[in-house]
């Protein structure tokens, strides 16, 4: 059976000028204000004027590939090119059962499902779909960020994006999965010192999941700490989330309560991280062809 790989991303505005059509994107439908539209543009000229998720997208896409022998194609969420029409294009070359794997390891509703909703939609009854839900402990991806911790004297926050605090209520399993994720990953590389925060809430004007990492980053000061490490367990590439909210926003407030912070290098297509996405790839049609 001739399988292909539907690897899915967020999507990102490729430059400024896009800004207000991916935001409307996102609102579906919604209007966006100008203020809005502003404020996402001075944070992408702050960051070089654009994002490198689309590039390291393709990077880790090409990665896995070469990883695999099966054809892999890259559908984003909010931005070109679309879910669907990465379903096409693997249709067009002759895909009979696909795989899907979204770049966050975490499941939400907010969220992963929403990629396999897209996914399901387009492909319809035309193949057959393996859905890779959540990968939040998958070890091969675990032992990644413990070697990116390892030997820290620096106390270690694991960060994500915050998601409305509504979620909890409806028994949504994400906070409960980051909180795991981070807790293996501190448990391998023997971390003295550790803390889990969100970053990158939207104002809605609904609570969000909380601590923030800036209101994080105030809490260890106050407790005598003076050298952070940021660790997004949330992220696995380069993109707004990380280069403003982490690198700019969490880097300022950091200088002005005389904290250190630094933050690990990302997982991009680091060789070690495409391992671990093909041994996904890989687990996921074994517990296919078994079942």
């Amino acid at each position: 059976m001739n399988t292909a790989v539907i690897l899915m991303a967020y999507g990102s505005p490729a430059g400024i000028d896009d800004i207000p059509a991916y935001l409307a994107d996102i609102r579906e439908g919604k209007p966006v204000s100008e203020h809005a539209v502003e404020e996402l543009k001075q944070r992408y000229r702050r960051i070089g004027g654009h994002s490198p998720l689309d590039d390291v997208t393709e990077a880790q896409r090409a990665a896995l590939e070469r990883e695999l022998g099966l054809p892999v194609y890259v559908g984003m969420k909010h931005w070109r090119p679309r879910i669907a029409s990465a379903v096409h294009a693997a249709l067009a070359g002759g895909a009979e059962r696909f795989v899907g794997v979204v770049l966050a390891p975490h499941y939400s509703r907010l969220s992963i499902a929403g990629y396999r909703s897209r996914l399901e939609e387009a492909l319809g009854e035309r193949a057959e779909l393996v859905f890779v839900e959540s990968w939040h402990d998958h070890e091969p991806f675990l032992d990644v960020l413990a070697d990116r911790v390892r030997g820290s004297d620096a106390h270690v926050v694991f960060t994500a994006h915050s998601l409305p605090a509504r979620i909890l209520d409806e028994g949504d399993p994400y906070r409960d999965e980051l909180l795991a994720t981070s807790r293996l990953v501190a448990e391998r590389a023997e971390l003295a010192s550790w803390s889990f925060a969100f970053q990158s809430a939207s104002a809605t004007g609904v609570p969000w999941l909380g601590p923030d990492i800036l209101d994080e980053l105030e809490r260890l000061h106050a407790a005598g700490v003076r050298t952070v490490l940021v660790c997004p367990v949330g992220f696995v590439s380069d993109h707004l989330e990380i280069l403003w909210d982490l690198d700019v926003e969490a880097r300022e407030r950091a200088e002005e309560l005389g904290l250190e912070l630094n933050r690990i290098e990302s997982l991009n297509a680091d060789p070690a991280f495409i391992r671990a996405l093909a041994n996904l790839v890989r687990n996921a049609l074994s517990v296919r062809s078994i079942t």
